[in-house]
């Protein structure tokens, strides 16, 4: 009996490492490469570098297949989330977590004094976000937040924001597509800081947004792909060549740190040094309160070896922060606070050197 020889859809470990390649023609290269050029000979496609290039366009095709939508790249995640936001007029409303990253709560605030209303729900408040969206433009998400590590029941939130029409955003940079696909959960917009973990080594700064390939979806892409041309916040074409490559082992590098962090989240738990640990029970983020005060997390970071002391995540290293350091981080995170952003070093290695540092608590 003959068989069908067509291959199913492909496992998502599989698209990163095959999306956005080039066609196999005999003698072709695996990679596409490097475009540096600031304009184009007429009558093409693109006639300027500012509207489109290659490279990019290797990278949107594979963040697009990962998201089950088509992608946008921009110049930093802030840059993607500006973008965003432009979606809402002015002295719209706008729906949000009462704590998210704290770029976006400040791009919030100013939204707010340009004449703005944004109603703040926390982010386990299921039926507080369902009641706010009536009557409001724009729906901002984050599950988990950042630095909180706060859930969302993004499945019941995203279906009452399409029941009434209201634009819906979720930044999905912790969990990345690997953990949550929130366009197929009935998201408008998908963003990302490409700087953390898509790309994952530390090495670049870009950001993204991505929307569903439905004409709801197409007409926001247009909108966000005119924000981005006219304000020029472009991605420089080496960047994004480097953003692909990290995306080829982000399976790896991924299901390596999350490995550690369900490992290192057990083991704080039971710290003397430590009073809460927020770890949403998956992904490679999780944040301590130290049992002390500001001082106390500051030694905690200062003491350690292996951890980097940084402001960034979601790459190979491990690095961690006390977020409160930070004048624009928003008063609900404790002062104690220090975020874990695990990477893919041996656990052990990990652990020793955090609870040595501990001991400076």
């Amino acid at each position: 009996m003959a068989t069908d020889s067509t291959p199913g859809p492909l496992h998502v470990d599989t698209v990163v490492v095959s999306a956005g390649r080039p066609g196999r023609a005999p003698g072709s290269s695996v990679n596409v490469p490097v475009e540096l050029t600031s304009t184009y000979a007429a009558d093409g496609a693109v006639n300027y570098a500012r509207v489109g290039n290659p490279t990019w366009n290797a990278f949107e095709s594979a963040l697009g297949d990962l998201e089950g939508g088509s992608a946008l790249v921009h110049a930093s995640g802030m840059g993607a989330i500006s973008a965003a936001l432009s979606l809402v007029a002015p002295g719209g409303t706008v729906v949000a977590p009462d704590q998210t990253y704290n770029g976006t709560g400040d791009l919030l605030i100013a939204f707010e004094q340009a004449g703005g209303s944004v109603v703040r729900v926390h982010a386990g408040d299921t039926e507080g976000f369902v009641a706010a969206l009536d009557g409001a433009d724009l729906l901002w998400l984050e599950s988990p937040t950042n630095p909180l590590m706060d859930v969302t029941d993004l499945e019941t939130v995203l279906a009452r924001s399409r029941e009434l029409g209201v634009t819906s955003v979720v930044d999905n940079t912790l969990p990345t597509p690997l953990l949550s696909q929130p366009l197929g959960l009935g998201a408008d917009v998908v963003v990302h800081s490409v700087t953390k973990y898509l790309s994952g080594h530390s090495d670049v700064v870009l950001g993204a947004t991505v929307v569903a390939d439905t004409e709801r979806g197409r007409a926001l892409g247009e909108r966000l792909r005119r924000h981005r041309t006219l304000h020029g916040a472009i991605a420089g074409p080496l960047e994004v060549y480097l953003a692909l490559r990290g995306l080829r082992t982000l399976s790896v590098r991924f299901e390596r740190a999350c490995a550690n962090a369900a490992v290192l989240a057990e083991r704080l738990a039971g710290h003397p040094a430590v009073a809460r640990v927020r770890y949403p029970g998956s992904g490679a983020m999780l944040a301590i309160d130290v049992a002390g005060d500001a001082a106390a997390a500051e030694r905690l970071c200062a003491a350690t070896r292996v951890w980097l002391h940084s402001t960034s995540l979601g790459g190979v290293e491990s690095q961690l922060e006390r977020r409160r350091r930070h004048p624009s981080e928003s008063a609900a995170v404790p002062e104690s606070l220090v975020r874990l952003s695990v990477g893919i070093e041996h656990v052990d290695d990990l652990w020793s050197d955090l609870e040595q540092a501990l001991e400076a608590v």
